[in-house]
């Protein structure tokens, strides 16, 4: 009997201390560090990278495989169309024109007798014909390797410029090996970046765009939307998106750079650090007390959100909420950001 009656002594002291405990732990203001909603631009962006190319570029590389004997162009270089700007070794191309050459003289040749023979009655229709087809073969043989042995020069298909060559004199260069590579006159850069596809849809022609490089630490350069790429990688889920760049931009074929697609601009909106909204709900000190407050957001950056309904510019927002706040709880405020305690 004693032992039960002491035990209901312990389980409510217990329970009377833990209760004691968790009011104490409720009643103990938390610190918080709380801020103003402030007026300002509201910018929300899709991040993507890209690599800086020219509008228009032409890879140059031969039909036929050989050695590389000569190079007449190089990196950087102006050229014009028409120009030659390689040479590969064609000996042995030239050594069959010259075989072709002479068995299509003597089909030639046997063509013409076989002809004459026939006019009086020596030869039959049917050698005339072998005649004719062997001449006409030998012709064809003859163009083909002809024409083989251009491939063996490459020229320039437009004015332009050479911002790369991958070749030197000695080199073996195989079929469809890119040579040189033509960015041609008057073609603007711009930058091919990867957008997610999630993000995708948010992105259109025409929209302005925020771009950074490491190459210029601290400056932004400005660029627009100009093409979409229909088709996306199923594989990288991305779609390829074509960002024209203005003509005085400082930008290097071949750089990376960081981009920020504006899909929504708006002035003078109300925004909050993104910190301070989660699950579309902010918390607000007010009498010393917690209080969570549902809002309605709007564009969203790295540091702040805009807020469209649910706060005003009087409003105390905690600006980074403990996890486990509670409403009701009450808070001691630690200092207002940007603002001296």
């Amino acid at each position: 009997m004693h032992r039960r009656l002491l035990g209901r002594i312990v389980f409510f002291t217990l329970l009377i201390a833990g209760g004691i405990f968790a009011g104490l732990h409720f009643l103990a203001p938390i610190d918080v560090v709380t801020t103003k909603p402030s007026r300002g631009p509201a910018i929300q962006a899709v991040y993507a990278t890209g690599t800086v190319e020219a509008g228009i570029t032409v890879r140059l590389t031969p039909r036929v495989a050989g050695r590389l004997i000569e190079l007449k162009a190089d990196e950087g270089q102006k050229v014009a169309a028409g120009q030659i700007l390689a040479r590969l070794d064609d000996k042995d191309l030239l050594a069959s024109v010259a075989e072709l050459e002479a068995r299509a003289r003597y089909a030639e040749q046997r063509q013409q007798r076989l002809q004459e023979l026939r006019d009086k009655g020596f030869a039959s229709r049917d050698q005339l014909q072998q005649a004719n087809s062997d001449m006409q073969a030998a012709r064809a043989g003859l163009a083909r390797v002809k024409e083989q042995t251009a491939f063996m020069t490459i020229k320039a298909p437009s004015n332009g410029v050479i911002i790369r060559r991958d070749g030197e004199v000695g080199d073996f260069i195989a079929v469809s090996q890119v040579l040189f590579y033509l960015s041609t006159e008057n073609a603007a850069l711009r930058i091919e970046a990867d957008v997610d596809e999630e993000d995708i849809a948010q992105i259109q022609p025409g929209q302005k765009c925020l771009i950074s490089t490491g190459a210029f630490p601290g400056k932004v350069f400005a660029g627009q939307v100009a093409q979409i790429t229909p088709k996306g990688d199923p594989v990288a889920r991305n779609y390829r998106v074509r960002i024209r760049l203005p003509a005085d931009a400082p930008l290097m074929i071949g750089m990376t750079a960081d981009v920020n697609i504006v899909v929504a601009e708006r002035q003078n909106a109300l925004l909050v650090p993104t910190t301070a909204v989660t699950d579309n709900a902010a918390w607000l000190v007010r009498d010393g007390r917690a209080v969570r407050q549902t809002v309605k957001t709007g564009a969203r950056g790295a540091e702040r959100i805009e807020i469209l309904n649910g706060l005003s510019e009087g409003d105390t927002v905690i600006a980074q909420p403990p996890d486990k706040l509670e409403p009701g709880q009450r808070v001691r405020i630690q200092a207002a950001t940007g603002e001296r305690k």
